[in-house]
C-alpha cells in the first residue's frame, strides 16, 4: 500500500510540475475567433488590445482568425507577434440580400466556415479558443481540436442576436426564437462564458459557467487630461437604435436653447440619414450640432471636449465612458442595463440618468455645462476610477482565468 501511495505522489508531483511549468512559461496557444479587425468598432479595439497584451506581456502564442476584410490589416495597432488568419468568407455580403436569399447563402457560408476553422484549429492545436460569440459559436464546441472553449460577450443579452425593430416580421420572429434557444445550448457547453459586468451575469440564469471580466481601458492617455474649458459635448458610438442618438438629439433640442454657445458632436459608424432628418425636424441649429463618421483619433476628441454623453438604450459595457473618464472628461449616461451603472458611481465620478428620460438627460447635461467646478470634480474622480481598468489589471484577470482552466484540464 505504501508503494502505491508513493507512486501516486510521484504522479501528483509530476502533474503539478507540468501545470506550474505551463503557467510559468506562459506558453499557452490562444486563438481568437472574431469576424473582423479592420474596422473601428469596440470589439475590434478590445480584441486587438488583449491579443497584444497576451503576446507581448504574457508571452502567449496568439492567433486571430477572422472571416471578413480583404487582407490581414488591423485598424488598431497590432503586435507583429500576433498572427492573423483571414478565411475570406465575406459574410458581410449577406447584409444586402433579401431574407430568403440571406438564409440560403448563410447556410453555404457557414458550412465553409466550419470546415476551414476546423482545419486551422487542428493545425494550430491551441490550448484555448476564444469566440466573440458570432457565427462560430454554433459549432465551435463540436470541433475536437483539444482546446478549451471560451466565449466572451460584448453586448447585453437583450441586444444580442436581435433584429431591427422596424423589420421584425413573423418569420423573423420564429427564426429569432429558434436562434436564441440554440444559443443557450451552445453557451452551456463552453468551458467558460465571460461577461463584462455583474449585472450581465444575472441575465443568464440558465448558465453555471459564467465569469465576469470587464473590458480594459485601451487608450494610452499618460498625463493628458482635458482642460474642460471647451464648450463642446461629444457622443461616440454608432448610428443605431440601441445607441440612442435620437434620444440625445431630442435632449439637445432642449439644451441648445439654454446654452447657445455650446456645440454637440456625434461620432460613429452607420447610416446618418435618419438622424439628419430628425435634426431638421427638431429645428436644431446644424452649425452647432454636427453628425460625423468614425473617429481616427479618439483621444484628441476627448481632450477637446468638456462632457461626454452616452444615451444608449442598451449597453454591454460602455467603453467610451472609461476612455472619457481617463481623459478627465465628466460623463452623463442613461442608466441602462449592464454597462454604465457598473462603471459610474452617480454623483461621484459621473452622472446616471433614468433610462430613456429625455428631459432628465437634458437637465443633467445643462447642470454640468453650467457648472465648471462640478465638471472638474467629476472629471478628476472619473480619472481615478479609470485607473481600475488598465490593461495590466484586466490582463491579469484573463491570465488567472486561463491558469484556472488549464489547471482543471490537467
Amino acid at each position: 500500500m505504501a508503494d502505491v501511495l508513493a507512486v501516486l505522489n510521484i504522479f501528483r508531483t509530476l502533474a503539478n510540475d507540468f501545470v506550474t511549468s505551463r503557467m510559468t512559461d506562459c506558453n499557452y496557444r490562444i486563438v481568437y475567433c472574431t469576424p473582423a479587425i479592420y474596422s473601428v468598432g469596440g470589439t475590434e479595439r478590445v480584441v486587438t488590445a488583449k491579443a497584444n497584451y497576451f503576446a507581448e506581456t504574457l508571452g502567449y502564442d496568439v492567433t486571430i482568425i477572422v472571416t471578413e476584410g480583404n487582407d490581414d490589416t488591423s485598424f488598431f495597432p497590432l503586435s507583429d507577434k500576433v498572427q492573423v488568419i483571414n478565411l475570406n468568407l465575406n459574410f458581410e455580403e449577406l447584409w444586402e440580400k433579401s431574407f430568403f436569399h440571406k438564409v440560403t447563402l448563410y447556410i453555404r457560408k457557414i458550412r465553409k466556415y466550419r470546415k476551414r476553422l476546423q482545419e486551422e484549429l487542428m493545425r494550430i492545436r491551441p490550448d484555448i479558443t476564444i469566440s466573440t460569440l458570432r457565427r462560430e459559436i454554433n459549432f465551435l464546441n463540436d470541433i475536437d481540436d483539444g482546446s478549451l472553449k471560451v466565449g466572451e460577450l460584448h453586448l447585453s443579452r437583450s441586444n444580442f442576436r436581435s433584429f431591427e425593430a422596424d423589420s421584425f416580421n413573423v418569420l423573423k420572429k420564429i427564426f429569432h426564437f429558434w436562434w436564441k434557444n440554440d444559443l443557450v445550448s451552445s453557451l452551456k457547453r463552453l468551458d467558460k462564458f465571460v461577461v463584462l459586468t455583474e449585472n450581465a451575469k444575472t441575465e443568464w440564469p440558465e448558465l453555471d459557467n459564467l465569469a465576469m471580466i470587464p473590458d480594459p481601458l485601451t487608450l494610452n492617455v499618460g498625463n493628458h487630461v482635458s482642460s474642460l474649458k471647451s464648450k463642446r459635448v461629444i457622443a461616440i458610438g454608432r448610428y443605431a437604435y440601441e445607441k440612442g442618438y435620437d434620444l440625445l438629439l431630442r435632449a439637445w433640442a432642449i439644451v441648445e436653447k439654454q446654452y447657445p454657445d455650446w456645440r454637440l458632436d456625434l461620432y460613429g459608424m452607420g447610416n446618418r440619414n435618419p438622424y439628419e432628418e430628425l435634426l431638421k425636424e427638431l429645428h436644431i441649429n446644424p452649425e452647432r450640432c454636427l453628425l460625423h463618421g468614425s473617429l481616427s483619433d479618439v483621444m484628441k476628441a476627448y481632450l477637446e471636449s468638456s462632457l461626454l454623453v452616452l444615451p444608449s438604450r442598451t449597453e454591454g459595457f460602455g467603453l467610451v465612458l472609461l476612455e472619457a473618464m481617463a481623459c478627465g472628461v465628466p460623463v452623463v449616461a442613461f442608466d441602462c442595463s449592464s454597462g454604465p451603472g457598473s462603471i459610474v458611481s452617480d454623483g461621484v465620478d459621473g452622472i446616471l440618468v433614468p433610462s430613456n428620460d429625455i428631459e432628465s438627460l437634458a437637465a443633467r447635461m445643462m447642470l454640468l455645462m453650467g457648472n465648471e467646478i462640478l465638471r472638474v470634480k467629476l472629471g478628476e474622480n472619473g480619472c481615478r476610477k479609470a485607473g481600475d481598468y488598465t490593461m495590466d489589471k484586466i490582463g491579469q484577470q484573463w491570465k488567472d482565468l486561463f491558469d484556472e482552466l488549464m489547471q482543471h484540464e490537467v
